[in-house]
């Protein structure tokens, strides 16, 4: 967990000031003799120094952001990777990094934090930007609680560094981080303002959005759900949609384009930076997700993997259904995955959209760099989400340039439409389905923009809900964490789901998609799904990834059971 690490963040978190910037509220200062003792003396420079937050402590958790939240899951196929067969040990260096990541985006919010308290700044401009602190804490200790169940708490760097018992924490139950989580976003629902002139920050109501996640989350944690928490899930939710201001985009693919960085739906995102000076504040995940070629940089390697077979019977079809008999009704299914037959008019602007099958199979200059003329997914499909397409895409968006291992496309991890799927699923409570009718309004509204002209649902149940938050938020790093929260209470059903997916390959998909490319004749009896491959031996173990083995040889206190912490009585904002 990085606990060595707590003198380099401290140090580290003032580094990271000294960089330049000039991309929207992501200015950063620009490099001159300053240190913690002159800095943050006015407004300008604690709005500045807190930016980092948005992007640097957070860049080595991408990969684990997908490898957990997606091929966990089931909804993206990886290879041979641990991840598909539920077998990551604390040696995988992406769980490592991750861990790493998510402690860092900790140290560097509690040492910012500090040094905002002590700012001789406007009171506005601090608590501004020390609820910023609190919020991206808080969602760090979200992530780790999920992920690595019972954690350490770290509240103060400095009090840790005095007292030397850094390599000496024990780990807290995890019904005590969580009420140090809730605990964490009260302050900063506090702190913050309800509004921000600057399109991307976080203000009172992303605080409040967060908050209602959490209480849904934590509610089944006793092994059945508490009606309190579910209450208090429905309140912040029901707040943030009636008074945020927010709306939900009218179209769904919106969302994730350049253009729309900072979007009204995007509640809590990373924004990154276009450049690689200093490394870490760039979006790098076009890299792990697209097929090779797909931008000019050189840098696209993920063409081997892509979503599901499972995922994309959720979406009611299949790579090997013919496109021309496809039922493509649900808008979310393109705007997440390519499959034969789709153009993207969004990507490639410059040569007048991108075509999935002739990227693959053209020998002409529009694929050139490409796959070769071979289909590299195992499963039919290809990522959309967290690709912004080539060079002329991103510079007509942004004005500025990509390159090699670097653009700027936010990370949506908190999205208004989400608030609503936890409204709906709040409001229903330990019931299995409802008619309430907030509850059917906030359901409707996510499920008729998927799905235009849809009839509206007069009753919702809720595998309804379970299903729409799966198809609303693939992609976005967030499933594993429904089973997770799903496992508190229903352990037996979580693990009997996820046995029953779809999570292997499908063959001979490539010469079905090559002969309907050259000759519009599709022959589906060709594809037959791997059923060869062992189901995953997924046990109620399955749903807490180890700590890093580093981090254990550091503090063996990991290995012991948790504490319990009063976290009300032992610790104050």
């Amino acid at each position: 967990m990085k606990l060595n690490r707590i003198k380099y963040f401290l140090f580290a978190s003032m580094l990271a000031l000294g960089t330049t910037s000039c991309e929207e509220f992501l200015d950063r200062p620009a490099e001159d003799n300053y240190n913690a003792g002159n800095f943050y003396q006015n407004d300008e420079q604690c709005y500045q120094g807190v930016n980092y937050l948005y992007n640097s402590p957070w860049y080595d958790f991408q990969r684990g952001f997908i490898k957990v939240g997606e091929v966990l899951s089931g909804n993206m196929y990886w290879g041979s990777s641990p991840y598909m067969e539920f077998t990551v040990n604390g040696t995988d260096a992406d769980l490592v990094s991750m861990s790493y990541s998510l402690w860092a985006a900790i140290g560097h919010a509690n040492t910012v934090y500090g040094y905002l308290a002590e700012s001789k700044a406007s009171e506005t401009a601090k608590r501004q930007c020390m609820g910023e602190c609190l919020t991206w804490k808080a969602m760090a200790y979200f992530y780790l609680v999920r992920t690595f169940g019972d954690v350490p708490i770290i509240h103060s760097n400095a009090e840790e560094l005095a007292n030397g018992t850094y390599n000496q924490k024990m780990k807290v139950r995890r019904a005590d981080v969580y009420e140090y989580i809730i605990m964490t976003l009260e302050k900063a629902i506090e702190l913050l303002s309800p509004s921000v002139e600057d399109p991307g920050r976080i203000d009172r109501y992303c605080a409040k959005a967060l908050l209602a996640k959490v209480y849904l989350t934590r509610c089944g944690l006793s092994g059945a759900r508490s009606a309190e928490d579910l209450a208090k899930a429905a309140e912040y939710a029901k707040d943030v949609i009636d008074n945020s201001g927010r709306k939900l985009l009218e179209k769904y693919s919106d969302v994730f384009r350049l253009e729309n960085n900072e979007n009204q739906e995007s509640l809590i995102a990373w924004r990154w930076s276009s450049g690689r000076d200093p490394w870490t504040q760039q979006n790098t995940l076009q890299s792990d997700l697209a097929m090779v070629g797909f931008d000019e940089f050189g840098d696209c390697w993920g063409g081997y993997g892509g979503p599901s077979i499972d995922l994309q019977q959720a979406f009611g079809t299949l790579a090997s259904e013919d496109p021309g008999n496809r039922s493509d009704s649900d808008t979310r299914r393109k705007a997440t995955m390519m499959m034969a037959g789709d153009v993207y008019e969004y990507f490639w602007q410059d040569k007048g959209g991108f075509d999935f099958l002739r990227f693959i199979y053209d020998s002409d200059d529009y694929g050139k760099g490409g796959p070769g003329g071979t289909l590299q997914s195992p499963t039919g499909a290809n990522n959309v989400k967290h690709l912004y397409g080539n060079g002329y895409d991103h510079e007509k968006a942004t004005g500025v340039s990509a390159g090699n291992m670097y653009n700027k496309l936010a990370t949506h991890i908190l999205r208004l439409s989400d608030v609503y799927l936890i409204y709906a699923e709040a409001k229903m409570g330990t019931a299995t389905s409802t008619s309430d009718a907030g509850a059917l309004e906030a359901f409707n509204a996510v499920h008729s923009r998927a799905i235009p002209g849809a009839t509206p649902k007069t009753s919702i149940t809720w595998e309804d809900i379970w299903k729409e938050r799966r198809l609303e938020l693939a992609g976005e790093g967030d499933r594993w964490y429904d089973y997770v929260r799903r496992s508190y209470y229903d352990m037996s059903g979580a693990i009997a789901e996820l046995k029953s997916q779809k999570r292997n390959s499908m063959w001979n998909l490539d010469g079905i998609y090559k002969t309907y490319y050259e000759t519009g004749k599709w022959n589906a009896s060709a594809a037959e799904y791997d059923a060869a491959t062992p189901v995953p031996n997924v046990t109620e173990s399955s749903f807490t990834l180890p700590f890093p083995s580093e981090d254990v040889v550091f503090n063996p206190n990991l290995l012991k059971d948790p504490v319990s912490v009063d976290v009300r009585s032992e610790y104050s904002y």
